[in-house]
């Protein structure tokens, strides 16, 4: 179980997820673990559908994966969100996350991606009246 983050951070980051999903039909989650077996794409991957994100009405989840020993993370944006992204996009919020993470500022450099996703998601996929939230906002937790 990852103690890198406080329930404090979690809240934050879990905040951060709840404000961004208001302009969006688009779900975000963001899943911590201290181990990474395998490339972090990889097991973005396979996280992302142990986590069902790919059951979501119109394919719009992205998911926020961070390994904190292994010292690695990835995003993965499901079918719907990565079809309308332009080229780069995701390196682009890895960057972003990446400039915050050398200061060590994890978790403002989580919220941070948080918004910038939510910001896109917003645009393809804008808040339509009787959205509901098909996926937690809470931060989830491997081993």
């Amino acid at each position: 179980m990852s103690t890198f983050f406080s329930a404090r951070d979690k809240k934050r980051i879990t905040a951060a997820i709840t404000k961004a999903e208001q302009e969006t039909s688009g779900e975000i989650r963001v899943h911590i673990e201290t181990y990474c077996p395998s490339s972090s794409l990889e097991r973005a991957v396979f996280v992302f559908n142990q986590l069902k994100m790919d059951k979501t009405a119109d394919r719009n989840s992205v998911l926020i994966y961070l390994a904190t020993d292994s010292k690695k993370f990835a995003i993965v944006g499901d079918t719907g969100i990565h079809a309308v992204v332009p080229e780069g996009y995701w390196e682009s919020v890895k960057t972003l996350m990446l400039n915050f993470f050398v200061l060590d500022k994890f978790v403002e450099g989580i919220c941070e991606a948080v918004r910038e996703v939510g910001k896109k998601l917003s645009v393809f996929f804008p808040y339509r009246e009787g959205d509901v939230n098909e996926l937690s906002n809470d931060v989830s937790v491997g081993a």
